[in-house]
């Protein structure tokens, strides 16, 4: 049953995505013993550990169900449970329970202190015994507490004859603890009951920063599924509406979505219009109309009139849970540097073992006697433990990505970082990418009382112009006018009265349409008339955003499909190089090229045809209202009008690199200096339990200033 095979879906068979939370994932060797695991196991393509969220996302044919996915983590020696099981509830129960083990831990370390202070100091005799008895009383009961996510997790690794990070940890603490009971019972002078909890105080205190990281990060992911309905109202068969739940509609099914109300699934409307928000999808904070036929999104709330939507995606399949996907995926892919920490990490059980067992030996034949023999093993144990090797590139990554997402871009690709960073040179595309890719109207030359006609002739349409006129004037604050007698005529435009005047938006006279190079809309109000032309306007910050990149060392450049005197200037307003009539055959040539003479390009662009330009690139972006295609190709998505997002992640990324080899830098020069300290039996375990401590925290601590990297202007 579970062994390796080759998988090979019956010709058509859909493959499943199921994703697993598996909160005893602790270090590398998890990692991979959970990843070769599943992929052996038959039925399973691909599983893959996302081990800043820690889940397990396992691609599979149908006949694999998630109960014996379960089962075979359970058999590995890892619980599970399905995601959808409500995962931020486990992810907070997590952190409760490390910060109520830190309360504990720190109120037992700083009693203990206060009684070896008194020790250290010469208290001798009866005195020094009375303090160990009263140190022992305080610290075992908070080591068995505090010390329970350790040796729960190393229990569950050696019973399954494995090891992981926590195992060793957890021997160190439990033969200090064993040894310092020995010499209070025998009078001894030295008991390392601190050591013990210190070094679970401060464990716990980088596990509960990294608990509190990851649950920052994800809080996007809760937020934008907490924008679907929960519940719905369902038409029946007798015309009767029921609430039915969100996880039990289905496509086909007729809803009812009342004013205020957010949709809990995607359909079409199919009876009424009005206006919905849609900005979670799209960005866009201006109100959107929608008529019969549009396509409307789980989590966006109805604003006006109740509406009929017949359901055509629910749950899993809605674009809302698409993108929350692409947002939970963003740490599962192995980047060089993790490559380099997974390997140090899996050597790391047998060769920290073996350091301990080889001063335990080396030092009794020495002469050294057990006791001391036995302290000096513990110290090594103890100062040995790679928290900082582990943390380094995950803390990092986890930071820098919550800072983008921020800012209102998503990286798909942990490694997208370090190809971002290696960035020299940044292709744009034209339509979509440098533009917003939807006509926008030039009204400057509207008074306020013809900006208000304008507009409430506008929003009763849903042609093309009359939705990009709208827009235009609602982002200008525009109040509109009551129309009445609204009337639609296709191919002639949209009339009515305005306080008794007839308006209309029509079609622009032949001589116009003549002389004007732009699609435009004549506003007809009494018996003037006045010419409102439109154009695909560059986003608001794209000449900024050209900046910003010129003073990170980048070359830009636009290469575009569209006609060259278009191209052109567009490249002349933003002062860049252009190339215009490129076809994507053309596009993957040039990217091709720029990589042979040596450059690392960045390709940030939005339609179907760029998508092999984007997949060629050294790094990529898409924006957020790209094909699906184009999306899917890119290493990233910024959503919303402004392009200053791509500039930012460039640079966050240049600093996370920065980050990760100061974080690398460090734990090596760590170990290099305090393995062999240790090993000579110049560190006590009390020593090692604060260095080792203090290495953590010196990592995640180090990490943390890329929350700010995305805050500072670049220009």
């Amino acid at each position: 049953m579970n062994a390796a095979v080759a998988i090979e879906p019956a010709l058509g068979e859909r493959m499943l995505d199921t994703r697993l939370t598996v909160p005893g994932i602790k270090c590398a060797g998890c990692i991979g013993k959970i990843e070769r695991g599943l992929s052996a196991f038959e039925g399973v393509e691909a599983a893959r550990v996302n081990f800043s969220a820690k889940r397990v996302a396992v691609h599979h044919v149908p006949s694999v169900t998630r109960g014996a996915l379960v089962g075979e983590l359970r058999r590995l020696g890892f619980d599970a449970q399905p995601v959808e099981a409500n995962p931020l509830a486990q992810d907070d129960a997590e952190g409760r329970a490390l910060l109520r083990a830190l309360a504990v831990a720190g109120f037992g370390m700083m009693n203990i202190m206060l009684l070896s202070v008194s020790v250290w100091s010469g208290a001798g005799g009866a005195t020094r015994e009375l303090f160990h008895w009263l140190s022992a009383l305080i610290a075992l009961p908070v080591i068995a507490y505090a010390g329970r996510p350790f040796f729960a997790s190393a229990a569950m690794a050696l019973r399954h004859r494995r090891t992981n990070m926590d195992v060793p940890i957890s021997i160190g603490v439990l033969l200090a603890t064993g040894l310092s009971l020995y010499e209070t019972l025998s009078g001894g002078q030295h008991a390392y009951f601190d050591s013990a909890v210190m070094l679970l105080f401060f464990l716990l205190a980088g596990r509960a920063l990294d608990a509190t990281m990851r649950n920052r990060t994800r809080a996007g992911i809760g937020a934008l599924l907490g924008r679907m309905g929960r519940e719905a109202g369902v038409v029946q068969a007798d015309g009767s509406i029921v609430r039915v739940a969100a996880d039990q509609l289905a496509p086909g099914m007729l809803m009812v979505v009342a004013a205020g109300e957010a949709l809990a699934a995607d359909g079409v409307l199919e009876d009424g219009r009005g206006s919905i928000d849609n900005s979670m999808l799209t960005g866009e904070s201006n109100p959107e109309r929608i008529g019969r036929g549009d396509l409307v999104h789980a989590g966006a709330i109805n604003l006006l009139d109740p509406i009929r939507v017949r359901i055509s995606a629910t749950g899993s399949d809605t674009a809302i849970a698409e993108i929350a996907r692409l947002m939970d995926e963003a740490g599962q892919s192995r980047s060089r540097y993790v490559r380099i920490a997974d390997r140090a990490a899996r050597l790391y059980a047998p060769a920290v073992h073996s350091l301990a067992a080889l001063a335990f030996v080396g030092w009794t034949i020495a002469g050294a006697g057990w006791h001391q023999s036995l302290v000096i093993a513990i110290a090594v144990l103890i100062i040995t433990c790679p928290c900082a090797m582990g943390l380094a590139v995950p803390a990092a990554q986890v930071v820098a990505s919550g800072a983008l997402i921020r800012k209102g871009l998503l990286v798909k690709d942990g490694s997208a970082l370090e190809r971002l960073a290696e960035v020299d040179t940044v292709i744009f595309d034209k339509t979509g990418t440098l533009t917003l890719g939807e006509l926008r109207a030039d009204i400057a030359n509207l008074d306020p009382r013809e900006r208000a006609v304008a507009l409430g002739l506008a929003q009763e349409s849903r042609h093309p112009l009359s939705v990009g006129l709208a827009r235009s004037l609602a982002a200008h604050g525009v109040v509109p006018a009551r129309i009445d007698d609204v009337a639609e005529a296709g191919g002639v435009g949209i009339t009515g009265h305005c306080e008794g005047l007839p308006v209309a938006l029509e079609r622009p006279s032949e001589t116009d349409r003549a002389n004007g190079e732009t699609p435009s809309v004549s506003l007809r109000i009494g018996d003037r008339s006045r010419l409102i032309a439109f154009a695909d306007r560059l986003r608001p910050d794209a000449k900024v955003t050209v900046a910003a990149f010129a003073t990170l060392g980048l070359e830009a450049s636009v290469l575009s499909g569209d006609g060259p005197a278009a191209v052109a200037r567009a490249s002349a307003q933003l002062g860049i190089a252009g190339k215009g009539g490129v076809d994507p055959a053309g596009k993957l040539a040039a990217l091709e090229a720029l990589k042979r003479a040596g450059r690392n390009p960045l390709m940030v662009g939005d339609g179907l045809n760029d998508g092999p330009a984007l997949a060629a690139a050294h790094a990529s972006i898409a924006p957020g209202t790209a094909s699906d295609a184009s999306q899917q190709a890119a290493d990233a998505v910024f959503v919303g009008e402004n392009l200053m997002p791509v500039a930012l992640a460039v640079r966050v990324a240049r600093a996370t690199m920065r980050i990760v080899r100061q974080n690398f830098g460090f734990a090596i020069g760590y170990n290099t200096l305090a393995i062999p300290l240790a090993l000579a039996g110049l560190v006590t375990p009390l020593i090692a339990a604060v260095a080792m401590s203090a290495s953590s925290l010196v990592v995640v601590g180090n990490s943390l200033r890329l929350a700010r990297a995305a805050r500072k202007p670049i220009v």
